[in-house]
């Protein structure tokens, strides 16, 4: 791997693109995204977060202004773009909070990695989300549609509630830029890996400190599943939010207070 500037180029040839925010002096903390997403998903919360930590947010493959390769992608890909990203900057340790598909992400980091990752923090995620043959007509019917348009709908209403979704507002306007934006093969490819995911007896060997948040609304990941993967993990705790799938949008004060308290917390 190597490293250019404001991104990576993974073993297989694929471009990471990634920034840091925040004081160099502080703990780093790692952001992964949820599928249709980038890095600015994290936007409103940079703030707060980076008056704690050193915030590393990057574009998964299929993303922002990752690289797109054909999918499908595997959950042990995407695994692996993380640690060659941490590799090439040099980070032994850091805390980990991912979101959806971030938050599947974070449980690989947590089994396969445990050693690189001091905290997890699992957002509105599970450890699995089946039936796998679920998945294919959704992937088939994106790669032959003539755009995002419709996709990006139903994103849209699977993120937030109804109240946000009426009129002009300006956080799920710039939600629905991005999934417009994004290339359908990274989003196909990207559910190609949820569909072959299963870590609900692996995630048993998480040995990390881990918090799981769920969403009481959340359509996507329910408050069961958040409930399902903190049974499974040893010692996890488990935090539901009245929100419904990016909690870290609709309930942003609760989810930031939530997450600094234990990211913080002595052990």
């Amino acid at each position: 791997m190597t490293l250019v500037g404001t991104a990576i180029t993974t073993g297989d040839g694929v471009r990471i693109a990634y920034r840091f925010d925040g004081a160099e002096d502080k703990p780093v903390l790692l952001l992964s995204n949820s599928i249709g997403t980038d890095l600015h998903m994290w936007d409103g919360q940079v703030a707060a977060l980076s008056e704690h930590f050193r915030l590393l947010r990057y574009d998964a493959r299929g993303h922002g202004t990752s690289g797109v390769p054909d999918g499908p992608y595997s959950l042990d890909r995407l695994g692996r773009d993380v640690v060659e990203l941490l590799d090439a900057l040099g980070l032994q340790r850091v805390h980990v909070l991912g979101l959806s598909l971030g938050g599947i992400v974070a449980q690989w980091l947590g089994i396969h990695v445990p050693q690189r990752v001091e905290r997890l923090v699992l957002s509105n995620t599970a450890a699995h989300l089946g039936p796998p043959s679920q998945w294919d007509e959704p992937i088939a019917q994106l790669l032959q549609a003539p755009d995002m348009q419709a996709t990006a709908e139903g994103f849209l209403h699977n993120w937030f509630p109804a109240h946000m979704l009426h009129g002009d507002n300006e956080v799920v306007e710039g939600f629905r830029r991005t999934l417009l934006a994004t290339r359908r093969e990274g989003v196909a490819g990207s559910w190609a890996a949820v569909r072959d995911y299963d870590l609900r007896r692996t995630a048993a060997l998480i040995p990390n400190p881990t918090l799981v948040i769920a969403g009481e609304h959340d359509t996507v990941t329910s408050a069961d599943h958040g409930k399902e993967l903190a049974s499974i993990i040893p010692g996890a705790r488990l935090t539901v939010l009245p929100t419904v799938h990016l909690a870290n949008i609709e309930g942003q004060e609760q989810f930031l207070d939530t997450v600094i308290a234990f990211l913080t917390e002595q052990s």
